[in-house]
C-alpha cells in the first residue's frame, strides 16, 4: 500500500476506533448510571469536590489544585462542575473519562495500522481495551483512571509517530502529550519516563538538544505541581500522611509482589495475561533492531506506583493495577502483529472472543466494582449524620479534613450543604489556625474515626485531650462523628 494512500486509510482507522469506543462508553455509562453506581466509589466523589473547589471554597482561587492529587482532571472539570447538577451526578466527569480513553485508543488504532497495514492488528487491541469490565466501569465514572489510559497512550501513539518522521512539531505534540500524562495520575511519572527512555534510543542520533526539548514540558510541568503542592500546602510533596501503614504489606516486597500477582489475576485472565506477555517479549527481541518497539512495553513501568505505595503500607487497591491490565491487553496486540496475517483474523476474533466469555463486559460485577461498593454500608449509615446536620446547622464553618471527608462533603450536598460552609486543608491559614485551637474558630467538627485508621483531626484528638476541650458529640454512624461547640 502506498504512504499516501495509508496514510488515508488510517485516518479511517482513528475515526472508526474514536466513534466506537465513545458509543461503548456512552452505552457502558448509561447502564452504571441507571444501577445508580456513577459514584459508588469514594474517589469519584471526591475528584468532584477537588474540581469544585476551585470556586466554592472558603479561600476560592489557584491555591485549591495543591493537594495529594495531580491536577489534570480537576483542572478540565473545574468550570463545568460548578454547576449544581454536574457536581451532583457526575457527568461532565464521566465526558472527560469517555473522551480520554477513545481518543487515546484511536491514536493507538492508527499508529498500529500505520506500521502494519492491517486493520485487525489495529483494531483488536481497542475492542480488547473497550470489552474490559473494569474499564468499562472506571470509564462510567469521574474517576482519573481514564484519563490516565487515554494520556498514556495519546502520548505513546505521538512519540512513535516522532521516532518515525522526527520533526519539531511532532516532538512538541509528544512533549506535551507527557506533560499532560504526569500531571494526571502519579502512575504517568514512572511510565513518561520509560517512554522518554525508549524515544531517546531510538532517536539518539538526534542529539540531547532535540531530547532536551521533549523533556522539558513534562519536568516542568511536575516542577510546577511540586510548587504549588508547597504553596497551597507548605510541604512540597504529601506522601503518607493521609493513611496508617497497613503492616501486611508494610516494607514487604514478596508480600507486595504476591498481592499485586493477586490483584491481576482478579482483573485479567490468565490467557490473556500470557498473550500480552508474549508480547512483551516480542518487544525486547524486536527492540534490537527497532528501538520503537520498546514503546508499548514502557506501559508496564505503571507497576512501579503501586508497589512503591503498598511497600510503604498503603491500603491495598485493586483499580490500581487496571493500567497494568491495559499495558497487557495492549502488548496482546503486539503478540498478534507477529502472526502471519492470514492468521491474524481468526487470532484476533479469537482474543476477542476469549476476553469476553472471561469477563463479561456487563455481567458479573467487576473487581473494581466490587472494591468500590465495600464501603456501601458506611455510606448508607452516615445518613443518619445527614438527618442529624440539617436539623441543627446553623450556616458556620464545619471543620473537617478533605483528606479523609471529601466524599462526604460531596454527599452532604443533598441537603444543601456547599463546599464553602466546610474549613478543610485546602483553606490554609484558617485550617492551621483551627488545629491549633478549633473551639476559638469553628463550632462544628466533622471527623472520620474508623476508615484507615481515623482521620488527622481523630489522630489530633488521641493524642491531645484539649483538641476537642468545650465540645459535645452530637451523633455518631459509620466511623463519622459530629461534634458541636457548647
Amino acid at each position: 500500500m502506498a504512504d499516501g494512500s495509508r496514510y488515508h486509510e488510517g485516518r479511517r482507522v482513528f475515526v472508526v476506533v474514536l466513534a466506537a469506543a465513545i458509543a461503548v462508553g456512552a452505552l457502558a455509562a448509561w447502564h452504571v448510571a441507571s444501577q445508580d453506581l456513577t459514584l459508588s466509589h469514594f474517589d469519584a466523589r471526591a475528584h468532584l469536590v477537588v474540581a469544585r473547589r476551585v470556586i466554592d471554597s472558603l479561600t476560592p482561587g489557584w491555591r485549591q489544585f495543591g493537594a495529594l492529587w495531580l491536577p489534570l482532571p480537576h483542572l478540565l472539570n473545574a468550570v463545568p462542575v460548578q454547576w449544581d447538577a454536574a457536581y451532583r451526578f457526575g457527568f461532565t466527569g464521566v465526558m472527560i473519562s469517555i473522551g480520554a480513553l477513545s481518543w487515546g485508543l484511536a491514536a493507538v488504532a492508527q499508529r498500529a495500522f500505520t506500521r502494519t497495514g492491517s486493520w485487525v492488528v489495529a483494531i483488536v487491541p481497542a475492542a480488547l481495551i473497550m470489552a474490559d469490565p473494569n474499564v468499562l466501569y472506571l470509564v462510567s465514572t469521574p474517576m482519573s483512571e481514564p484519563l490516565l489510559f487515554g494520556t498514556a497512550l495519546l502520548a505513546l501513539a505521538a512519540l512513535d509517530a516522532w521516532i518515525d518522521v522526527p520533526t519539531a512539531s511532532r516532538r512538541t505534540r509528544a512533549a506535551w502529550f507527557l506533560a499532560a500524562l504526569v500531571m494526571t495520575r502519579y502512575e504517568g511519572w514512572p511510565i513518561a519516563a520509560a517512554l522518554i527512555v525508549a524515544a531517546a534510543i531510538a532517536n539518539r542520533r538526534r542529539g540531547m538538544a532535540e531530547i532536551g526539548r521533549l523533556i522539558f514540558p513534562p519536568a516542568f510541568a511536575i516542577a510546577a505541581f511540586l510548587g504549588l503542592g508547597y504553596a497551597s500546602s507548605g510541604q512540597w510533596f504529601l506522601s503518607s500522611s493521609f493513611f496508617v501503614p497497613e503492616p501486611d504489606l508494610f516494607h514487604q516486597p514478596l508480600h507486595v509482589l504476591r498481592a499485586m500477582r493477586t490483584g491481576l489475576e482478579e482483573l485479567a485472565n490468565p490467557m490473556i495475561l500470557i498473550c500480552g506477555a508474549a508480547g512483551a517479549a516480542i518487544c525486547l527481541i524486536q527492540s534490537r533492531k527497532s528501538p520503537a518497539a520498546l514503546l508499548p512495553l514502557s506501559l508496564l513501568a505503571a507497576g512501579a506506583l503501586p508497589f512503591a505505595a503498598f511497600y510503604a503500607g498503603h491500603p491495598f487497591r485493586i483499580r490500581y493495577m487496571v493500567m497494568l491490565v491495559v499495558a497487557n491487553l495492549l502488548l496482546a496486540g503486539v503478540t498478534l502483529a507477529a502472526m502471519p496475517r492470514r492468521s491474524r483474523t481468526l487470532a484476533g476474533l479469537a482474543l476477542v472472543g476469549l476476553a469476553i466469555w472471561a469477563r463479561p463486559p456487563l455481567g458479573s460485577p467487576a473487581p473494581v466494582l466490587v472494591e468500590a461498593r465495600a464501603a456501601d454500608n458506611l455510606r448508607l449509615a452516615r445518613e443518619g449524620v445527614s438527618r442529624v446536620l440539617h436539623g441543627m446547622y446553623d450556616g458556620t464553618p464545619i471543620l473537617a479534613s478533605m483528606g479523609s471527608l471529601g466524599h462526604y462533603m460531596h454527599e452532604s450536598s443533598a441537603i444543601g450543604l456547599n463546599l464553602r460552609n466546610f474549613l478543610h486543608e485546602g483553606n490554609g491559614d484558617l485550617w492551621i489556625e483551627a488545629l491549633r485551637s478549633p473551639r476559638l474558630s469553628v463550632r462544628w467538627i466533622l471527623i472520620e474515626e474508623r476508615a484507615e485508621g481515623g482521620d488527622i483531626l481523630a489522630a489530633r484528638a488521641r493524642v491531645s485531650e484539649d483538641f476537642l476541650s468545650g465540645f459535645d458529640r452530637v451523633v455518631e454512624a459509620g466511623g463519622l462523628a459530629l461534634y458541636r461547640r457548647r
